[in-house]
């Protein structure tokens, strides 16, 4: 038995994990109605989940009371790439939208949500989130706020003795552990979730919004695999496939399953770790990509509202088209704050047009319709990208280090 571990441990945990997607699969269409096969995937998911808040806090704790005045980071260069990135997510949808123009068949439903009434809203509950209660953060996994508490609590620990600063870096590391562990438990996990949900949702349900899934995933494909890339590129003058096709592959699948990007930051930090990078950077990056780099959200709000445009036969200028490509952004990045995420700010984005409150929450309905599929893709490329921007400044500032070094040596 323990050779049979041992050789398992050895294989990649990407192949691993493709392993569980296959068997998630067959033991979907073999046994459908068997019991106790899902629970794995509830169990992982919740899991991580569990330890994501205690890893950002300790690891941005010891990161920020650890670290040496002089040494800089590159949070900097990285929320610039979030912003450049969102943005464009949300020209990009534009753009598509008015190519191929989606209309919708309206549903009723979600009248009892309650979407925000505004940006100002929206960024009032992000301002929110940051001074709330640091045992209640923790409680609902509030990563601003936790992000908040451990900045503060780092800094004001910078001067502490050695021993407290050495307990911290123990407790992160302990943690980082746990993290490992629970990962080792990934293949089961996704065999679980994709068990979940081919079994409870199925494709059939779909097919009636077949292009307007085919438009968001299309968006969300060229986003991930060309927008991002040329980012990519015009900060590293070097070919970016490499890089983003190991960020797709070692964050974006798991994503893609869980669901969640809470859930994802325990892959991210290790992915992180793997790549070598500053850990000093990435424990800030991560938890804040995860709640305000958006660009799968911001590519949803522009493509539904957009299609509730040409549903009701609005006639839209680009450059209001334009406008929404901005306010899908920042609502985007304000989406972590709102319950229900994207799909709750879509009421929002189709106030520019005029378009009633009560067509808006159909819209959402449709939303939640093909939320299995649009959810797993933003979810993917959301926290892939995390990553992927993260190692692009780190790469970025070590080429420029090199660069200096050459010419003084010259």
């Amino acid at each position: 038995m323990k050779a049979i571990i041992l050789k398992w441990n050895r294989v990649s945990l990407v192949k691993r994990i493709l392993a569980g997607i296959i068997a998630g699969i067959i033991l979907a269409l073999i046994v459908p109605g068997a019991t106790g096969i899902g629970l794995f995937g509830t169990l992982f998911v919740s899991a991580l989940k569990a330890v994501a808040p205690v890893l950002v806090l300790f690891l941005v704790l010891s990161a920020i009371s650890n670290h040496t005045k002089g040494r800089q980071t590159n949070m900097k260069s990285i929320l610039v790439l979030y912003g450049i990135s969102t943005f464009l997510a949300g020209l990009v949808a534009v753009i598509a939208s008015f190519i191929f123009p989606v209309s919708l068949s309206l549903v009723t439903g979600s009248t009892d949500l309650t979407p925000p009434e505004g940006i100002v809203e929206v960024l009032k509950t992000l301002l929110l989130q940051v001074v709330d209660n640091p045992v209640n953060a923790l409680l609902k996994a509030n990563y601003i706020g936790i992000l908040a508490w451990a900045i503060l609590l780092g800094l004001a620990l910078r001067n502490a003795k050695e021993g407290t600063k050495n307990l911290l870096t123990n407790i992160s590391d302990a943690v980082s552990q746990i993290v490992k562990w629970v990962i080792q438990f990934a293949p089961f996990g996704i065999m679980g979730l994709v068990f979940d949900s081919i079994t409870a949702n199925g494709l059939a349900s779909l097919l009636d919004y077949g292009k307007l899934l085919l438009l968001l995933v299309g968006c969300m494909l060229l986003i991930a695999l060309v927008v991002n890339p040329l980012i990519v590129y015009a900060k590293l003058r070097k070919n970016p496939y490499p890089l983003v096709l190991t960020c797709l592959r070692e964050s974006g699948i798991t994503a893609f399953f869980t669901r969640s990007s809470a859930a994802n930051i325990p892959i991210n930090m290790r992915l992180c770790e793997k790549l070598k990078l500053n850990s000093d950077t990435y424990s800030v990056s991560i938890p804040l990509g995860a709640t305000i780099n958006m660009a799968g959200a911001a590519v949803t709000i522009s493509v539904l509202t957009l299609a509730a445009v040409h549903t009701l036969e609005i006639q839209v200028d680009f450059g209001t088209a334009l406008i929404l490509s901005l306010v899908s952004a920042i609502a985007a990045a304000g989406a972590s704050g709102v319950a229900g995420g994207s799909l709750l700010l879509i009421p929002l984005a189709c106030s520019l047009f005029g378009i009633s409150n009560d067509i808006a929450m159909q819209v959402v309905g449709v939303g939640f319709i093909i939320g299995v599929l649009q959810d797993s893709c933003e979810t993917a490329l959301n926290s892939s990208s995390d990553v992927l921007f993260t190692a692009t400044a780190e790469y970025a500032k070590k080429r420029k280090e090199e660069g200096n070094a050459t010419i003084t040596h010259a």
